[in-house]
């Protein structure tokens, strides 16, 4: 298997085999390691597959291996053991947000509707002890928002001399990484710098929501389920402007895979909950999502709002055009003629070598690329719909994107609860805090410390 992240013509990891590669490793039991049987220890012996994706060179050091390795089953079960054995006063509250292209995946696994798969995943976790669950659409809310104002401020600003476009997004972790520790200049200036929608999760969780819980942030155990590996890397980057300083947003990443193996091995007695949310609202509200395929569909919601502030255009349906391959689309905004917005999608790595390429060649014709390292799209993400080999689950995958495209969409505009936020917790859209809770900087390349491999 070639590592995508690498950026020589093999693979770093090119002298392991095929069943090395996707031998599964089991997740050692906190409670059998002190002689014990705790009460999830049939849980904790999941198995889960590993990729060696982001254990080239270029971007791992051995630092991060080791924080990155600690992110299990292992470590979530050893938190929920503690809560139920020491006293009271140290135990954690234990939050867990869902990322929305990890729900159809359970919905496709368990032949559910997406509602009965959130619930039911909702009430496995809080069978287990977690406290809360939350969905992370509304993150994305806010880095759609910011990423839209971004883009318009960098059209009106860019110029020959100073190109401020094109505009990359920055909501894909292991695009970015690859972008910071491999490219560098000249394309991590073209990074949006609206933070992803797991770095804003953290922040509301062990920020706001823990303000309104009168929590401190290190009482929160924050674990976010996603699609791919590549969130656990970005964790570790995540730290939140709180009043403790330094608190990181999320503690743990468990991938969906991880999360279905627990439930499929366990027999913990379930009942069905509602998905929490970060103001103590008691209804359930409805589950929705961003207009993308596959993904949080920056490109369409910054190409409508694009369209209307630059130029007053409605934009009503994105027309997407496949160029190079169906992971390489293009969608244009026209006007007598003349080409006013282009922008484009480019999914997986080899479309992005070629974005690349062009980039620094100053051949690009482009305003705007929605950037992921996934082909397909985060539904697509490793971290899910994986067959027994390590392969993509194409039948699964395919009933995954029927369900995720029945799931109603609602602009990032038009959530009260995102305004009502932009001024409770950040006191206006163009304040300071604004600029310190939703925003982000991007470092150069420079070859991080001797690389490892990573055992999940």
């Amino acid at each position: 298997m070639k590592c995508e992240h690498c950026t020589r013509k093999e693979c770093s990891k090119k002298t392991k085999t095929d069943d090395q590669e996707n031998a599964s490793v089991d997740v050692p039991n906190p409670a059998q390691e002190n002689g014990e049987k705790g009460e999830f220890h049939k849980l904790a012996d999941a198995k889960i597959f590993l990729s060696d994706c982001l254990a080239c060179d270029s971007c791992v050091s051995a630092e991060e291996g080791i924080q990155v390795s600690q992110q299990n089953a292992k470590d979530f079960f050893q938190v929920l053991n503690l809560n139920k054995k020491c006293d009271t006063s140290e135990h954690k509250v234990l939050a867990v947000s869902l990322c929305p292209q990890s729900l159809p995946y359970f919905a496709a696994k368990f032949s559910l509707s997406v509602t009965d798969a959130s619930r039911r995943l909702c009430g496995f976790l809080k069978s287990l002890g977690v406290h809360y669950v939350f969905d992370t659409t509304i993150a994305a809310d806010f880095s759609i928002l910011e990423s839209q104002k971004e883009f318009v401020r960098r059209f009106r600003q860019h110029n020959e001399e100073e190109p401020a476009l094109p505009m990359l997004t920055s909501a894909c972790p292991g695009w970015v990484r690859y972008a910071e520790r491999v490219l560098g200049h000249p394309v991590t200036p073209h990074l949006c710098t609206a933070k992803s929608p797991q770095q804003i999760m953290g922040s509301l969780v062990k920020d706001y929501f823990a303000r309104r819980q009168n929590l401190s942030p290190d009482k929160i155990f924050h674990v976010i389920v996603a699609p791919c590996y590549d969130k656990k890397l970005e964790a570790l980057q995540e730290d939140v402007l709180t009043a403790s300083r330094g608190s990181r947003g999320t503690d743990c990443v468990l991938t969906s895979g991880e999360i279905a193996q627990m439930m499929e091995q366990s027999d913990v007695s379930v009942r069905e909950a509602a998905l929490d949310t970060l103001f103590g609202d008691v209804k359930e509200e409805e589950l929705r999502r961003h207009d993308g395929a596959g993904s949080d569909g920056y490109l369409a919601h910054i190409f409508r709002h694009a369209a209307k502030e630059l130029f007053n255009e409605d934009v009503g349906e994105v027309t997407y055009r496949a160029l190079r391959n169906k992971d390489f689309q293009e969608v244009t905004l026209e006007k007598s003629g003349e080409v006013l917005l282009r922008f484009a999608a480019a999914y997986g790595f080899r479309n992005i070598q070629n974005v690349v390429l062009k980039l620094k060649k100053g051949k690009f014709p482009y305003h705007f690329v929605e950037v992921l390292a996934c082909a397909g799209g985060c539904l697509n993400g490793r971290g899910q719909a994986q067959t027994a080999d390590g392969r993509t689950d194409k039948a699964l995958l395919q009933k995954m994107k029927g369900i995720y495209a029945d799931i109603p969409v609602q602009l990032p505009e038009a959530s009260t609860h995102v305004q009502e936020l932009y001024q409770e917790w950040l006191d206006g859209t163009d304040s300071p805090r604004v600029q310190e809770a939703l925003h982000t900087a991007y470092q150069g390349p420079g070859q991080p410390a001797d690389s490892r491999d990573i055992k999940w």
